[in-house]
């Protein structure tokens, strides 16, 4: 299968392009070191259509297919993975909210996130529960008496009564500190069997009572993007802010895995790409024994593999991407864990083989491959670590 790209494809490819070199690349190394959150960077970028790209145009979107959107994502990524990501994150949570939300959900928060106003979180993984969404213990109750909603997220009164009290400790939560609103995934019902039968979505603005976030700063990687650990204690939100159906929040949430993974994969083909590319620039500029080291058999073979092992992971990630938005089928998830585990286990490995082009000096932060290097690792570990997605495979295979 050819995935020879559009015009309109090559061109949106060539503005991420420009605006990684012209606006991440020159600022990169300083937010990595500083882990400063880059919110005048998300809000360029949406002025540009590189937020939330999945956003409908009737929602100030941009309503890009998805191969547009996995060409976005490499591209940000290649400029810097920790930028790339605190940008291509900033409307986590936002598909659940377009795809299964009440039209006032749609109206209030998804103009705001496409136009960088606002970004979103999605709170699923807690600390004893990551790849185990079904045993997830965040709870929410239903509270029967007569009480005022704390924060009512909708123009339309609510009843008194008609309320939810969410409890738990989120754990992981990207955007966890900056984002305006967030996607609870909590147990309504904790007795159903089996587990995941009685999970539910909840819309919740993280200025509510009892929305705590607390900053994870001593991260690996990708340090410019917000990460965070959420308590919720005695967060009350009215009825009307479940996202879709009561107990049908895990089936819910089954429809964007794999756009999730083939996202993740995308974000490894950039960095791969990234550490690529310098480590090509670095072999075309180093000298030893009087020529140049890209002459050196050695470092030819190392490069060829490297390219071999980009294209080879790109091709797989569009792909799966081709089949993400049509196909929510066994096919879209089986491509979609491939995608993920191939690119993601290869990214770390071209970035690891662009530290030795560059020997010593890719030891140290004077240049990117370093921190690439940090960066890729994580793209092994969420939307599914590389184990999970090696049975997700299995299963569909034997």
């Amino acid at each position: 299968m050819t995935f020879k790209l559009s015009a309109e494809h090559e061109a949106i490819r060539e503005a991420v392009r420009e605006f990684g070199d012209e606006e991440i690349k020159p600022v990169a190394r300083e937010h990595d070191e500083t882990q400063e959150y880059p919110e005048e960077l998300r809000r360029k970028a949406a002025e540009l259509d590189f937020v939330s790209p999945h956003i409908p145009l009737e929602y100030g979107g941009a309503g890009m297919d998805a191969i547009s959107r996995t060409i976005v994502t490499e591209e940000l990524w290649r400029a810097d993975p920790g930028i790339g990501s605190a940008i291509g994150s900033a409307g986590f949570g936002s598909s659940m909210i377009m795809e299964y939300g009440d039209e006032w959900m749609k109206e209030e928060w998804l103009p705001r996130i496409a136009n960088g106003e606002s970004a979103s979180c999605s709170c699923i993984s807690e600390p004893a529960h990551g790849s185990n969404v079904a045993g997830i213990e965040t709870v929410a109750e239903k509270d029967t008496a007569e009480h005022g909603s704390a924060s009512p997220a909708s123009t339309e009164a609510t009843q008194d009564g008609d309320e939810y009290v969410l409890d738990g400790n989120k754990m992981w939560i990207t955007n966890g500190t900056v984002a305006d609103v967030a996607v609870v995934m909590t147990k309504t019902d904790p007795d159903a069997e089996p587990p995941h039968r009685g999970i539910t979505a909840f819309l919740v603005p993280t200025d509510s009572d009892g929305f705590k976030p607390t900053k994870i700063d001593n991260k690996l990687g990708i340090r410019a993007s917000d990460l965070a650990e959420v308590v919720i204690d005695d967060v009350r939100v009215p009825e009307e802010n479940i996202i879709g159906e009561k107990n049908e929040g895990f089936y819910q949430l089954m429809d964007f895995f794999a756009s999730g993974r083939t996202s993740v994969a995308a974000q490894a083909v950039g960095a791969a790409q990234g550490a690529l590319d310098a480590a090509v620039d670095y072999a075309n500029d180093r000298e030893q024994f009087g020529q140049k080291i890209k002459e050196f058999q050695a470092i030819e073979h190392k490069v060829a593999e490297m390219a071999t092992n980009v294209e080879a992971a790109r091709s797989l990630t569009y792909r799966a991407a081709s089949h993400v938005d049509e196909d929510k089928d066994d096919t879209a998830v089986r491509l979609a864990s491939m995608a993920k585990l191939f690119a993601s286990e290869h990214a770390v490995d071209v970035a690891d083989e662009a530290i030795q082009v560059h020997g010593g000096a890719g030891y140290v932060s004077d240049h990117p491959v370093e921190r690439i290097y940090r960066d890729a690792r994580i793209t092994k570990i969420y939307e599914g670590t590389s184990e999970i997605q090696k049975n997700i495979i299995s299963d569909r295979v034997l």
